[in-house]
């Protein structure tokens, strides 16, 4: 069956939407193939479509957790939840940003399902679609706003110790800010990453003593299986 580029003419004419075909994917993911095999090496997407690179991503990353934790069903779990915290995506058309949630999870939970066998449950996947509520959204990546005309939010998770997961958000455009004038793009596109603006909305790491971004809510640690209790 042929690869479908596009839904229809009158999103093309609308949207410019055209999806970018396999061949392609994997030929740009492979130029950062070592990024792709690190499981917590964070990826945005700001038009994602249907999802076509986060998915090529999110199958590199759970081959290198199956290769690594296959044989433990708990390290499997917590690591592949790992990999799917780190796939961000942004698109303008609601059910695109619908389609590739589901098409990720599904990505993900058979894998899941194949390798954590008895072990594997409910309360670790409703966590994982919560996660993708969160990190895929319906916006505007150029205008860095929701549909609502809210300040895009993400969710930035760490694993902290054992199956302690730790929550902060933070505002795309104050993550984005300070590198949009760099010529490097590794780093305008580097999620999270640290900043030498000294606006309000950075603050000074009291370890490194380096300015980085400041988040808008931190939340508490709790178990990785229950990150939908955050909200």
């Amino acid at each position: 069956m042929a690869e479908r580029q596009v839904k229809s003419k009158e999103r093309v004419a609308n949207h410019g939407e055209v999806f970018t075909a396999e061949r392609e994917v994997k030929a740009m993911c492979d130029l950062v193939k070592t990024e792709t095999e690190r499981i917590e090496s964070r990826f945005l997407e700001p038009a994602c479509g249907t999802g076509n690179f986060l998915a090529e991503v999110l199958s590199r990353k759970l081959a290198v957790v199956k290769n690594r934790y296959g044989k433990s069903p708990f390290d499997y779990e917590r690591y592949s939840v790992l990999a799917m915290t780190s796939l961000y995506g942004v698109d303008i058309l609601a059910d695109n940003a619908q389609e590739c949630r589901e098409r990720l999870y599904d990505i993900w939970n058979k894998e899941y399902t194949a390798n954590a066998k008895a072990q594997a449950n409910e309360q670790c996947r409703e966590a994982v679609r919560f996660i993708l509520r969160k990190n895929v959204l319906c916006g505007d990546a150029l205008t860095m706003l929701q549909t609502d005309g809210s300040p895009i939010v993400f969710a930035e998770w760490s694993l902290v110790t054992g199956n302690q997961m730790k929550r902060r958000d933070f505002r795309l455009d104050v993550l984005l800010k300070e590198n949009a004038d760099e010529s490097s793009y590794e780093t305008q596109m580097s999620l999270f990453a640290e900043s030498g603006d000294s606006e309000e909305n950075w603050m000074i790491d009291p370890i490194t003593h380096n300015p980085v971004p400041k988040p808008i809510k931190e939340y508490p640690l709790t178990d990785y299986r229950r990150v939908q209790d955050y909200e």
